[in-house]
């Protein structure tokens, strides 16, 4: 089965404006088909400090994302409960993790293996322009832990960051 390419993102906002200010932009991404959400996790942090997960429901009472984590989750997708990231989320401060499969290009990925070919690189540039080579070493760290890179691939991964 072709599988598009898989990515995620963390995003922050106060409070629990999730259903007012994303959860409409995110629904509209569903709906048109360009992605398949795999995984939709919330935290909190309240005025204590504390980190609190939330329910979807809670975040979303009108029900604008229709998510239902697929059957077929695959091993090695990051958690909300393991990101580090979060240790600079605010007081009163939500959290989203959105883990997504871009539906867009799973006929190309067909494609590509139905010509023998193989992906070798998925690599995303961020808005800003790039990030500096202690984030892209840490982020690479931060695959190899979860298992999602092997040994090998982390080498090479870490060699090609260095010799930018």
């Amino acid at each position: 089965m072709a599988v598009g390419p898989v990515e995620y993102l963390v995003v922050t906002f106060p409070g629990g404006r999730f259903a007012d200010a994303i959860a409409p932009v995110l629904a509209d991404a569903v709906a048109s088909e360009a992605v398949r959400i795999l995984d939709l996790a919330f935290t909190r942090r309240g005025a204590g400090g504390a980190l609190e997960y939330v329910e979807l429901r809670e975040m979303d009472p009108q029900g604008l994302v229709s998510f239902e984590p697929p059957g077929d989750r695959e091993a090695g997708l990051p958690r909300i409960t393991d990101l580090d990231v979060l240790e600079r989320l605010p007081e009163e401060s939500s959290a989203a993790l959105i883990v997504w499969e871009d539906l867009w290009s799973v006929p190309l990925t067909r494609a590509v293996q139905e010509a023998g070919g193989l992906l070798l690189a998925h690599e995303r540039v961020p808005a800003d322009g790039g990030d500096d080579v202690i984030t892209l070493l840490e982020r690479l760290a931060d695959l190899k832990q979860r298992g999602v890179l092997t040994d090998a691939e982390f080498a090479a991964q870490k060699t090609r960051i260095l010799a930018d």
